[in-house]
């Protein structure tokens, strides 16, 4: 079923690009994510293909706490789908009126992004040779030099992950746009996203971004303005077909953005 959330590690699960022992271990509740995420997870996988993936899913949604479970889906940001889900296993939303929405699990503090100091080369190694599982755990739980570097990561459900914390920041999405050494798939999650979208320094960093597709970069060029345009126009990073738009939109007069 459908759990109706919108996140890039459900949209990868539901693509079905998340392999067997990852989704064996979502279904056990091993990923950790947010609390929203994690429930839509095994909302999702309670039908999977896999029969032991659907059985692990559906036995840990049996053994969710009734009391937190009702609350839980009397917040506002829980979608029907979800609640139709448990209305069918006869557990209804807590009376009383809906808590307010909110992201994460009960332990989504602050804690780890307190101290940043630099990682050096051991750190960086360090991190890249954990299990996949455990640098998931560190994508939406660990620090923001942590994500900085897992956003990296050759494997997508770990990027996926990253761009799902419920501690990202757009400070941090916005670094991750300029960055020329991720996926063309992050920046695709970036463009895909409309509050991410609202922030300029986003468009900016996909737009002058010489990994980001051009078919987006193209459709950003409209909304620099006229000092961004011509900063593009000298950039030889990004694609002809890029700078050849933003000196048509120069031409046009550009919309004082930013």
């Amino acid at each position: 079923m459908d759990p109706g959330i919108r996140s890039p590690l459900i949209d990868l699960f539901r693509r079905g690009e998340a392999a067997r022992d990852v989704r064996l271990l979502a279904a056990q509740g091993a990923l950790s994510p947010s609390e929203l995420d994690q429930v839509a997870l095994l909302v999702l996988l309670s039908d999977d293909t896999d029969a032991e993936v659907s059985a692990s899913a559906r036995e840990t949604l049996d053994k969710l706490p009734l009391d937190p479970l009702r609350a839980f889906l009397a917040r506002a940001d829980v979608p029907s789908e979800i609640r139709g889900f448990f209305a069918s296993r006869n557990v209804l939303p807590a009376d009383g009126p809906a808590s307010a929405a909110h992201s994460g699990s009960a332990d989504n503090g602050d804690d780890g992004d307190a101290e940043e100091g630099g990682e050096d080369e051991d750190d960086r190694q360090a991190l890249s040779s954990l299990p996949i599982v455990e640098r998931m755990k560190l994508a939406m739980k660990g620090t923001r030099s942590q994500r900085a570097q897992l956003i990296r990561d050759s494997n997508k459900i770990v990027a996926a992950a990253v761009l799902s914390s419920p501690k990202l920041t757009e400070t941090e999405v916005e670094a991750f746009s300029k960055m020329a050494n991720v996926t063309e798939e992050v920046l695709r999650t970036i463009s895909m996203n409309r509050a991410w979208m609202k922030n300029y320094g986003v468009v900016v960093g996909l737009t002058r971004n010489p990994k980001t597709p051009p078919g987006i970069s193209m459709q950003l060029v409209q909304r620099l303005n006229e000092r961004d345009l011509k900063m593009l126009l000298t950039d030889r990073n990004v694609p002809e077909a890029v700078r050849l738009a933003a000196k048509k939109f120069l031409r046009k007069g550009p919309k004082d953005a930013g």
